[in-house]
């Protein structure tokens, strides 16, 4: 069972002021500094071998990790997983961070020393260790991506774990990963470390967090009411702490706009609220894209207000603008076909793809108790219809290869398209375009293609 505040100052013998700053600097996250704290024990005390941290993105695990070994000036090599993707990557910059060397143009980039397999990576850190005077105190390796470790060699998992033993050292090694624990386990030699989950912060605990935000010109309770109406638009669909606070930053100079130029008041809610509505409306289209800079955002926020007229449809064509320029030349012709496919009715694709048909008769294909497809949303395709649909649009011979194949996969990927395939293995998988009109209308004329036209509900 964790301990409570006031038994972790006790058991942890630390400074009681670190252990109040830990508190007071990471909220809503007291059960599992009391828990680390707890399993740390006293610097020369003999800690578990390995603490497994889980849990979903922005649940504050690196931030807690990090704070505790740099507030209580821990010995500790921190490691990103992704940087370092390969064993002799990982094991010398673990070695690098321990003894404190590190590689600059003066040293001719040079490691603390070279190392390419595990039995090395043991035998040099017990050197270091002994060199450094560490041999009374606990070192603290932390992986951050832990998940990475697995696409490494098969014995680098089993031997992180059991570093402690292999070292006859007091190491401790802390696994950083949103993926649970029983992803990881392999065929031999594993041990079992402590697990430690990180839950999902709740709606009022991100409040409390975003509310310590507050700018010094403005009461907290002001900001509070600030952010918990912003929370109302974007917490269904955001519950990502940095990009709420990222939100939260980035549009509450348009919110106080009025107070500033002295047409409101701080308890004029209703002023306030209606002057940013649209605006929070418009930044809900690109919650975790951030294609754009706060000072852009902020220059294209002053510009809408410059000119009202045509703000209401600059936003969207302005973020894709930059995806048009991003995406390769034919992954913007399958996106256009995938679009037809998804709007237009199948029995429809021989008007107007097949090349014998020529000019498309508009007179026959208006029928005026017709549905409109786009007010039905996007219906799902098999692959096989919207290649086809691609080979009849693109302008040159395409030959059907992987690399022609593999950017449908990035464009779900990018979530330009959607997968609803069954798990059914006799069934081809199917997909669904997830893009608007006006997006791929704005695609559409990189490419001088006219989509309109190709278009049912306005054949």
């Amino acid at each position: 069972m964790p301990t409570s505040h006031s038994d972790s100052d006790g058991i942890s013998g630390y400074d009681a002021n670190q252990i109040k700053q830990l508190y007071q600097n990471l909220p809503c996250r007291e059960s599992q500094l009391s828990t680390l704290l707890t399993l740390f024990g006293e610097p020369s005390h003999t800690t578990c071998p390995s603490i497994f941290v889980y849990g979903h993105t922005a649940t504050g695990k690196t931030a807690v990790i990090n704070a505790l070994m740099q507030t209580l000036e821990l010995p500790h090599a921190t490691v990103n997983c992704v940087e370092c993707y390969t064993q002799r990557l990982l094991c010398e910059q673990i070695l690098n961070q321990v003894a404190g060397v590190m590689p600059t143009p003066d040293n001719s980039y040079a490691s603390y020393a070279r190392c390419d397999n595990m039995n090395d990576f043991v035998r040099l850190l017990q050197k270091v260790i002994e060199d450094k005077n560490l041999s009374k105190q606990t070192v603290y390796i932390v992986l951050d991506k832990a998940e990475r470790l697995r696409d490494m060699e098969a014995n680098i998992l089993p031997a992180l774990v059991r570093l402690q033993e292999l070292s006859k050292c007091n190491i401790c090694v802390l696994f950083i990963s949103e993926i649970v624990l029983e992803k990881f386990r392999t065929g031999t030699g594993f041990l079992e470390p402590f697990v430690l989950h990180f839950p999902d912060y709740s709606k009022s605990e991100i409040l409390q967090i975003i509310s310590e935000d507050c700018p010094s010109d403005y009461p907290v309770t002001f900001y509070t009411s600030y952010v918990n109406l912003l929370m109302s638009v974007f917490y269904m669909v955001c519950r990502d702490l940095r990009e709420i606070r990222h939100l939260a930053q980035l549009n509450f100079p348009k919110y106080v706009e009025p107070i500033v130029k002295g047409e409101a008041s701080l308890e004029n809610a209703p002023k306030l609220w209606r002057n940013i509505e649209p605006h929070l409306k418009k930044a809900l289209q690109t919650v975790y894209l951030r294609e754009v800079s706060s000072a852009q955002w902020e220059k294209f926020q002053q510009e809408m207000t410059d000119s009202l007229s045509s703000g209401s449809s600059t936003m969207p064509n302005m973020l894709t603008a930059r995806i048009n320029v991003e995406l390769p030349y034919y992954s913007k012709y399958l996106l256009i076909a995938a679009y037809l496919a998804s709007y237009n009715p199948a029995r429809t694709d021989r008007r107007f793809f097949s090349k014998h048909h020529g000019k498309i008769n508009k007179s026959k294909m208006k029928k005026p108790e017709k549905i409109s497809y786009q007010l039905l949303g996007p219906k799902p395709f098999p692959l096989d219809r919207v290649m086809a649909i691609f080979h009849s649009i693109v302008d040159a011979r395409v030959a059907p290869t992987a690399n022609i194949f593999s950017q449908i996969s990035s464009l779900v990927t990018l979530h330009l398209l959607s997968q609803v395939g069954s798990d059914d293995q006799l069934d081809g998988a199917k997909y669904k375009c997830t893009v608007s009109l006006e997006f791929i209308r704005s695609i559409a004329r990189t490419v001088n293609f006219d989509v309109v036209r190709y278009l049912y509900d306005f054949a």
